[in-house]
């Protein structure tokens, strides 16, 4: 006579499945940023649709537990923190499948997005203890201008005044900038704060952020909340700005001047900015992190020219600054939660011909290859790809002076025309002075393929490569 029913062993195989599943760590906190038109929401809505979809080989066949058969399923559920508001998913698959087809518009703020997704576990522990494993992955997806804000958390106001001093010193943020650094210039540090007057200042200098970002198509906004301010839109800790000529004042007046001064008012919104704003997201949710991917749209600033690409450059260099890099597991995660795998995806790889795909990574590996040295020292995980997100665009060939050359079709976006052309090489390290001179890159935006339906999964490059670095290690 057997010790146990079958029954009951199968009640207590579960319980001993679920109980090895959570000391196993069976949860992902999946941290999604980019910088200026990364397409931060159209890859959110990629990586649900295809896990929503089951992906099927043809589509995710990189993903080891969807081309090995052990992917079961994956399905939403009811996020974690009820305070912070949903991803919107939904409407971002109807633009998509709508007629004309578009874009899903951007989220403006931090949002967040729960699945649990269920696979037969192959190699792991879980194996030995269970059939089937769940996989708990919390998407949370906010603007890379809080990224860039970190920073600001190790600087003083002198310090930072310099840096933003520095930047608007130079083209092509000083055309615009000029105005109103005259009227800075022109202003008493050490009289008594006009209100209205700093307001006005303020309100200007966060004027200049938005062209800088929608404008000049510049990656390095800060602070990131002047042009995302949420429920903080019209308080006074937005109201300040860098004092432009803060190296020409006095060490001493500086430090005695009062709080209720021009220059003690900034220094004191700006140190409160610093506590409650960045310092704050870092506590509530950076540190909660434990994989991150940052999405970087390279060929834009390519189209732009130096300048712009330059600002892509130091952008990628401040992002590296913001990671407190560490090896994750159960017991760190408790006390000291750190990013242990980190994705930099250069994106629309779809809008340049297939083989310039590895110069676009190598371009991207270039931009980050300082600080990856060492973060692979640490053990960390790092990984550069080139991907679309939602694939726009067809690849073929055509004739150049009687020579074949590749080229990509697709919608041109705002005409709906269908455009064909080769966009140009992409270099495959960081462009010097001669390509500059003698380079020319024509990317063209182009607009979502017509006729995606909104159950089916989207077309895509490399979605399930960036499945398999950030969940393949959970789900093996």
């Amino acid at each position: 006579m057997p010790l146990l029913s079958q029954d009951k062993f199968d009640q207590l195989k579960q319980k001993a499945g679920n109980l090895l599943n959570r000391t196993l760590d069976q949860h992902v906190n999946l941290a999604v940023t980019g910088l200026s038109r990364s397409g931060k929401t159209a890859f959110i809505t990629s990586l649900v649709n295809q896990l929503l979809n089951e992906g099927g080989e043809k589509h995710l066949a990189f993903f080891n537990p969807v081309h090995q058969e052990r992917f079961i399923a994956a399905k939403r559920v009811t996020q974690k923190h009820m305070h912070v508001a949903r991803f919107d998913y939904e409407n971002a698959i109807k633009a998509l499948s709508q007629s004309p087809a578009q874009w899903p518009q951007a989220t403006k703020g931090i949002s967040e997005l729960r699945l649990a997704i269920k696979y037969k576990p192959k190699d792991s522990l879980l194996k030995y203890t269970t059939e089937l494993a769940t996989l708990t992955l919390d998407i949370t997806d906010y603007p890379g201008e809080w990224l860039l804000d970190l920073p600001m958390l190790n600087m003083t106001y002198e310090q930072w005044s310099e840096q933003m001093f520095s930047l608007l010193s130079e083209q092509p943020r000083a055309e615009f900038a000029a105005t109103w650094m005259k009227k800075v210039s022109e202003l008493d540090p050490l009289k008594p704060a006009d209100e209205l007057e700093i307001a006005e200042l303020a309100k200007t200098y966060t004027e200049l952020l938005h062209t800088f970002r929608h404008q000049l198509g510049l990656s390095v906004i800060q602070p990131g909340r002047f042009i995302l301010p949420g429920e903080l839109a019209g308080a006074p800790i937005l109201e300040f700005f860098p004092f432009t000529d803060i190296d020409k004042l006095d060490g001493n007046a500086y430090q005695n001047a009062s709080d209720s001064s021009v220059i003690g008012t900034l220094k004191a919104r700006f140190l409160e900015y610093r506590e409650r704003v960045v310092k704050q997201f870092y506590k509530k949710h950076f540190l909660k992190f434990d994989r991150q991917i940052v999405l970087a749209d390279c060929l834009t600033p390519l189209n732009n020219g130096k300048a712009s690409f330059e600002d892509l450059k130091l952008a990628m260099n401040m992002i590296m600054q913001s990671y407190h890099y560490g090896q994750s597991s159960l017991f760190s995660r408790l006390f000291s939660p750190k990013i242990d795998k980190l994705m930099f995806a250069a994106t629309k790889a779809d809008h340049v011909t297939p083989e310039q795909h590895t110069h676009l990574v190598s371009l991207m590996n270039q931009l980050v290859h300082g600080t990856k040295q060492q973060i692979s020292f640490n053990a960390i995980d790092i990984k550069s790809l080139a991907i679309a997100s939602i694939k726009s665009t067809d690849y073929g060939q055509s004739s150049h002076q009687g020579h074949a050359i590749p080229v990509v079709r697709g919608l041109a976006q705002g005409t709906g025309k269908l455009t064909t052309l080769f966009p140009g090489a992409v270099p495959a390290k960081l462009p010097d002075e001669d390509y500059w001179a003698n380079h020319h890159f024509n990317f063209v935006s182009f607009a979502p393929k017509q006729g995606m339906a909104e159950h089916e999964a989207l077309p895509h490059l490399r979605i399930d490569q960036v499945l398999q670095f950030l969940l393949g290690d959970k789900m093996s």
